[in-house]
């Protein structure tokens, strides 16, 4: 079957989360099998030394090594994808079911192919901090049209390349091609893509939400993505 879609993940010693991702995706790379798109699945692997190729490779991925860094593992699992349409997805991040139906619809429709999509943010907590979170983010599509990667991206390989891709930065690089897309490129699917809360319930949400304003403020106001990095931790 020919392989429309790529699902490029990069990860970096993501064993635990990476296996659910895999196993949520596999029920919608069914769903979509069945409506006669072949789905390709790379795991950029930066240089996990806890089993994360093992997991990949167990679950039906293609892993293909490369640098450390999301920017650069981004690029590198592009660039080893078969699809013509990729979808970007980090390793902690499930898309909800259903999120086949609608990429199958997004990718069906010739238009598209000029313009990129994501999921909706939310986060795999309870916990009221989490929903405030989730309706800052919101708010932050709606106003800057900036999601983040753990929104996921789809977007066609031929946009893909006009904008000249993901750079090498080891951070703010979604930030950095959604910027280039700009706002009239971008749609924005129904479907949440649930992401692990832990980083969040291990550092606190208001001080991880701060941290992470300072550094789109950092990163907007032209601080180098190597500085913005370091500051980040």
């Amino acid at each position: 079957m020919p392989r429309p879609l790529s699902i490029v993940i990069p990860t970096l010693d993501a064993a635990d989360a990476l296996g659910a991702t895999l196993a949520a995706l596999a029920r919608g790379i069914a769903g979509l099998e069945e409506r006669g798109i072949g789905v390709d699945v790379v795991v950029a692997d930066g240089g996990s030394q806890d089993g994360t190729a093992d997991v990949a490779r167990a679950n039906g991925a293609r892993v293909t090594a490369a640098e450390a860094g999301r920017g650069r593992q981004l690029a590198a699992g592009a660039a080893k994808a078969e699809g013509m349409w990729l979808l970007f997805l980090h390793a902690d991040t499930r898309p909800a079911p259903g999120w086949d139906e609608e990429v199958s619809a997004f990718v069906a429709a010739a238009a598209n192919e000029g313009r990129a999509a994501c999921f909706r943010f939310a986060l795999d907590d309870r916990a009221a901090a989490a929903r405030l979170l989730e309706r800052l983010v919101a708010l932050r599509c709606l106003l800057f049209a900036l999601p983040y990667g753990d929104q996921g991206l789809l977007i066609h390989r031929s946009l893909y390349e006009v904008l000249g891709g993901f750079r090498p930065l080891p951070m703010m690089e979604d930030v950095d091609l959604v910027r280039r897309l700009g706002r009239r490129r971008l749609a924005y699917l129904r479907t949440p893509a649930v992401t692990s809360a832990v980083r969040f319930r291990r550092s606190g949400y208001v001080p991880r939400m701060v941290r992470n304003v300072c550094c789109l403020l950092l990163f907007s106001l032209g601080v180098r993505a190597e500085t913005v990095a370091r500051l980040y931790g």
